[in-house]
């Protein structure tokens, strides 16, 4: 069975009803439920938006001719690769490790590998940093409570 949970960073499927849903997620697996689900128009506007190769809407119109044709887009979305044990790392977590490195790691780099602005990276920073050749670089200090 194919469950999906839509949340407010997407879709994610799920191969069995979760147990408890987060502050905002709606859990579906049909069309009805679909067209059921408290879902604001401005959010599906969104989640059509949001999915591949779909034209882009700027208004939702008739609101069950959306949920009809998104419906089947969300069911032809690629199943994710299912590895219950493997957990991907979160960019939260390759920034913390580039942070422990003995050198640091620069905004520049950072931003490389999170794909985040400069402004984003140096606003989640609050850690010691020092002006080297290389520019700033930042550390941790000691162990971070994650």
């Amino acid at each position: 069975m194919r469950i999906y949970i839509i949340g407010n960073d997407g879709i994610t499927l799920s191969r069995e009803a979760p147990a408890a849903l987060n502050e905002g997620e709606v859990a579906v697996a049909s069309n009805e439920e679909l067209h059921a689900a408290p879902l604001s128009g401005k959010r599906l506007l969104a989640l059509w938006n949001a999915l591949p190769g779909v034209e882009k809407r700027r208004t939702v119109g008739d609101r069950k001719a959306l949920i009809d044709r998104l419906w089947p887009a969300i069911e032809n979305l690629p199943d994710p690769e299912l590895q219950p044990d493997a957990k991907r790392p979160s960019k939260q977590d390759e920034v913390i490790a580039m942070l422990r490195r003995p050198e640091g790691a620069t905004v520049d780099e950072v931003a490389s590998a999170t794909g985040w602005q400069r402004h984003t990276v140096r606003g989640v920073l609050t850690l010691a940093s020092v002006k080297e050749e290389r520019g700033r670089v930042y550390r941790v200090a000691g162990p971070a409570s994650v």
